[in-house]
C-alpha cells in the first residue's frame, strides 16, 4: 500500500512505549499495533488528532506516501485513440 504509517518513527523520537501512547490515545495496543505494523486499512481523524496530541506533531509526522514500483511498459503496442 502505498501509505506509510510511521508511527514507530515518532515513538522512538518521543522515547515513549506502544502500551504508554495507547492508553493516552485511548485505544487498545492491539489496535495501535494494527496502525504501526501498517495493516490497517483506515485511520479515524480523531484517532489521528489524538496521535498528534500526545506526540505533539502534525498528521504528515506519521503518514506519508510512497508510491508503488513503477509500472512496466506493455509489450503491446498502444492503440490509437485519435480516430
Amino acid at each position: 500500500m502505498p501509505i506509510v504509517v510511521d508511527v514507530d518513527v515518532m515513538l522512538a523520537r518521543r522515547k515513549m512505549s506502544v502500551g504508554t501512547l495507547a492508553e493516552r490515545v485511548g485505544i487498545t495496543p492491539a489496535n495501535l499495533a494494527v496502525l504501526k505494523n501498517g495493516r490497517a486499512k483506515a485511520v479515524r481523524f480523531t484517532t489521528l488528532a489524538a496521535l498528534c496530541e500526545v506526540l505533539e506533531c502534525q498528521p504528515g509526522d506519521l503518514l506519508r506516501w510512497e508510491p508503488d514500483a513503477p509500472v512496466q511498459p506493455s509489450d503491446e503496442e498502444p492503440a490509437d485513440l485519435t480516430s
